[in-house]
């Protein structure tokens, strides 16, 4: 299969690459679409020491699953979506039922996982969410950035009295703005570029420059500059 090979700060196509083989409990899956994220334009730079196939934006299709017949029927010729923390179950973060922060874990083309930008990669059954008919895979693709974005609402309570600024109107600033809107909170956003604030101006969300800090209260400040 062809796949993009990240190595030394240097990208490579390969035309060869072996197709993946699902391990019991897992998944191979046909990379229909992939999105590319800032955390790949970052290990390139050097971000984080990674060697292999990046890349963890994916709508694809499951074409076969490693160890269990039934789980075959259930999900071959589907279309996924997928979490991209891969635990061990073991450890006392996944023992609290934080997976995310597993000491052991690996991450779909980030840490110690192949990622999407091949013809073919491999996630757990578990990792797997199926894409809706009703859902394109342009939109689907987003899933996982969305997610990020809703992180914020599963760990902090935010409602039409909170007061919120989100500094930062990059694509992960434009998502979180869009999520938290929907709460009704009193939304600013710290936007720097004009196309960002004309964005959110199309959805009416409130946007200020770097020295507009909001007069008066702020509940919740989120940081979305990546910086």
């Amino acid at each position: 299969m062809k796949s993009l090979w990240l190595e030394n700060q240097a990208l490579s196509l390969r035309l060869e690459q072996p197709v993946p083989t699902p391990p019991p409990g897992e998944a191979l899956i046909r990379m229909r679409l992939a999105g590319i994220c800032s955390t790949d334009l970052e290990l390139v730079r050097g971000y984080y020491p990674f060697c292999g196939i990046p890349g963890h934006e994916f709508t694809g299709e499951v074409v076969s699953v490693g160890g269990s017949r039934s789980e075959e029927a259930q999900w071959v010729g589907r279309r996924v979506a997928g979490e991209i923390n891969v635990s061990c179950g073991l450890c006392d973060a996944c023992r609290r039922g934080d997976r995310t922060h597993c000491e052991q874990r690996s991450v779909l083309g980030i840490i110690s996982r192949s990622g999407v930008f091949a013809g073919y990669f491999t996630l757990p059954i578990e990792n797997l969410h199926a894409i809706p008919d009703g859902v394109s895979d342009e939109a689907a693709v987003f899933t996982e950035p969305l997610a990020a974005a809703l992180e914020v609402q599963e760990q902090v309570q935010i409602g039409p009295s909170t007061h919120v600024v989100v500094v930062g109107a990059g694509r992960l600033g434009q998502l979180l703005a869009q999520t938290l809107a929907l709460t009704g909170c009193d939304l600013k956003v710290v936007a720097r570029h004009p196309q960002q604030r004309q964005l959110l101006a199309d959805r009416d969300i409130v946007s200020i420059d770097e020295d507009g800090a909001p007069a008066g209260k702020t509940d919740v400040v989120v940081e979305a500059t990546g910086s």
